[in-house]
């Protein structure tokens, strides 16, 4: 099937066999206007995410829908874009996205804050957001691919900050410095394949590095947690 999205302000032409990315993606679907790349899958793309794959066997239309994710992200870049792995929240507007590896407990900090604000915060992504780095500001964006537990809203907020989550016995968090923050940051970045795409990311965070500002949070995952980092990062 072939369908047109706009996802982080872009429209994207899908070609693929399966209809497995317009499951994830038919909040994101676009009629009318022409799009501004494409991108079509073949068997190849699948099995390459089947080898990939670590984490059980999947059936074709989801490795599909994965490859197809990943295509995007791989030109997302051209247009000031790229994916970041973290779980992103809007809280009274404004954006913040917490980065740590699989399994530290960001999503559990963003459920933290979702208690806490009530409707005042809304999950923009819970997995795989985009960042759009601007010249001095950027932006986070919902995306089709939002996590195990599917929460995401096809949404866009100004980001305000980005902080690093590790566990910790007690609650403390510490504004760091841009380039203290920069290797953290990057092994939480989608690195492209293309040599010229991977050098427009590595321009991408260096623009980031001076549009946010970014903390690190020990947390022990109580409520004391999100009172923590909520006080220290709103404006």
């Amino acid at each position: 099937m072939t369908a047109t999205y706009t996802i982080a302000g872009v429209r994207i032409s899908v070609s693929a066999i399966h209809e497995g990315f317009d499951s994830y993606a038919v909040d994101y679907r676009t009629d009318g206007a022409s799009p501004d790349f494409s991108v079509a899958t073949t068997q190849d793309d699948i099995d390459f995410e089947r080898e990939k794959s670590t984490e059980g066997t999947f059936p074709d239309s989801y490795l599909e829908a994965l490859a197809v994710f990943r295509k995007i992200s791989e030109r997302m870049p051209e247009y000031d874009t790229f994916l970041f792995h973290g779980s992103a929240i809007s809280a009274d507007g404004l954006g913040y996205v917490f980065a740590a590896p699989s399994g530290t407990g960001k999503s559990t900090h963003a459920a933290l804050w979702r208690n806490m604000l009530g409707t005042r915060a809304v999950m923009v992504n819970d997995d795989k957001p985009m960042i759009r780095a601007g010249t001095e500001s950027a932006e986070i964006f919902g995306t089709p691919f939002s996590g195990k537990h599917n929460l995401g809203s096809n949404i866009h907020v100004p980001l305000r900050a980005v902080c690093v989550i590790r566990r910790g016995e007690s609650n403390h968090i510490e504004r760091i410095s841009p380039d203290e923050a920069y290797p953290l940051i990057l092994r939480q970045t989608y690195r492209p394949h293309d040599p010229a795409m991977l050098a427009k990311t590595l321009t991408l965070l260096d623009r980031l590095k001076h549009s946010v500002s970014f903390y690190r949070l020990a947390c022990n995952m109580s409520p004391e947690a999100a009172k923590v980092s909520w006080e220290a990062m709103r404006p």
